[in-house]
């Protein structure tokens, strides 16, 4: 018998990606569930996709109105961008008040790159060795998981990144003034090969490698050194950005320093394929100037009119305070847990963005790690792991989240952690 799994590796191919080792066959979401084709449910702790909850019904009415009105490209003026814009530019300061639309995370950083180096007129790229920033050729260079084809290219340099439990410079005490030792090298590097520095490229709160813990100002000593040469700051917000980590909106805020650029994507509006690349006007009218760039879907009414009722969602429901409160509420229990099991080394994060790292004999517990994101997995609550060694527990649901689903994960992970730890 032909199962969804064989005509999944035929139609879209053998290697494509899928979670845990018994795939969840999903057929429907509502809030921080989904639903397997079985019916059995589960508490989603993964998907930043669905922000606001899965199909959520605001979301869903402002496509569907929209979809039934008028749906084209940017080349018509229509309001609903223009709508869309003002009040999401709102959300930020730095004279950041510009903005391209585009469809995914992938070519928002790609845009970002043309923009850095339109006004710099240099090509040196920066950003650290345990991160991913998308799938285009250019972005592709700078992700530490996979070497692309033929190698890196002479542009890119990639940094040691923090971490809690391996600090760079060998504390965490140092780690500020360590990190940006390794940007100055890469940008005496790259000027040293005739490249120059065009940006330094990061998440803010360093998702892909393993959001260590930070306090703002980590990162003043790198971005002066990057300015000094001439390069800006892009700021990755696809995973910390719209409040997800309750403190702030943008997890560039939350560190204190000023981007010249933001690239958002994921949870703009909801699963709708929408992101922006949002950043000051001059340095758009010279991106604009020298590419011609032009989307056919990016900032189309339909999925401006999804990302405008994320927005309204967010506020109307108060989600950025719920990511504080219930995120805070989550980690406390998540500390608990670790006092009854030696493996948790680390518990950290914010909002509704946080884990639990594991090591096992002053090692990383890497294999433990997949054993109980499958654990969990059979146990009714999705989770993953991320990391240099992917030996931590990422939970980073849905902010709609709830005090009782962190209870829920909470009593989950302490009975799987005791199956198989």
């Amino acid at each position: 018998m032909t199962t969804a799994l064989d005509r999944r590796a035929r139609l879209l191919g053998p290697q494509m990606t899928t979670f845990y080792r018994e795939p969840v066959h999903v057929a429907r979401g509502e809030g921080a569930y989904l639903w397997d084709k079985d019916g059995r449910q589960y508490l989603d702790c993964y998907n930043n996709v669905p922000h606001v909850g899965h199909c959520h019904p605001r979301v869903v009415e402002a496509i569907a109105r929209q979809a039934a009105e008028l749906n084209t490209h940017t080349r018509y003026v229509h309001d609903m961008i223009l709508d869309y814009g003002e009040a999401l530019t709102a959300k930020f300061g730095h004279d950041l008040e510009s903005m391209v639309m585009v469809c995914s995370g992938s070519e928002a950083n790609d845009v970002a790159l043309r923009m850095a180096q339109a006004i710099t007129g240099k090509t040196g790229i920066i950003g650290t060795d345990n991160t991913y920033h998308g799938n285009t050729t250019a972005v592709s260079q700078l992700n530490s998981s996979k070497v692309p084809v033929g190698g890196y290219q002479d542009h890119v340099r990639q940094v040691p990144a923090p971490d809690n439990m391996e600090p760079v410079g060998g504390s965490r005490e140092a780690q500020a003034e360590a990190f940006a030792k390794g940007v100055a090298q890469a940008v005496a590097e790259l000027e040293a090969n005739g490249h120059g520095v065009s940006a330094l490229i990061v998440c803010p709160y360093f998702a892909n490698e393993g959001f260590p813990t930070l306090e703002a100002g980590f990162m003043d000593r790198a971005i002066e050194v990057v300015r000094k040469a001439g390069g800006l700051i892009i700021a990755d917000e696809v995973q910390p950005g719209f409040g997800r980590i309750g403190s702030h909106w943008w997890g560039h805020d939350k560190l204190g320093f000023r981007p010249d650029i933001v690239t958002l994507g994921k949870p703009m509006a909801n699963g709708h394929p929408v992101a922006a690349v949002v950043t000051r006007h001059e340095i758009l009218a010279c991106f604009q100037d020298a590419f011609k760039y032009f989307n056919t879907f990016g900032g189309n009414p339909v999925s401006a009119a999804a990302a405008m009722a994320v927005l309204n969602v967010i506020e109307d429901e108060k989600l950025v305070e719920n990511a504080a409160d219930v995120g805070g509420y989550a980690l406390g229990l998540l500390q608990e847990v670790a006092t009854r099991h030696d493996v948790i080394a680390d518990v950290r994060g914010s909002g509704l963005f946080f884990g639990a790292e594991l090591w096992r004999d002053g090692k990383p517990a890497t294999e433990l790690c997949a054993k109980m994101v499958d654990e969990m997995r059979d146990r009714g609550v999705l989770l993953h792991s991320v990391g240099r060694y992917s030996n931590t527990l990422k939970v980073r649901p849905p902010c709609v989240f709830s005090r009782a689903n962190a209870d829920y994960l909470a009593e989950v992970m302490d009975a799987a952690l005791g199956a198989v730890a």
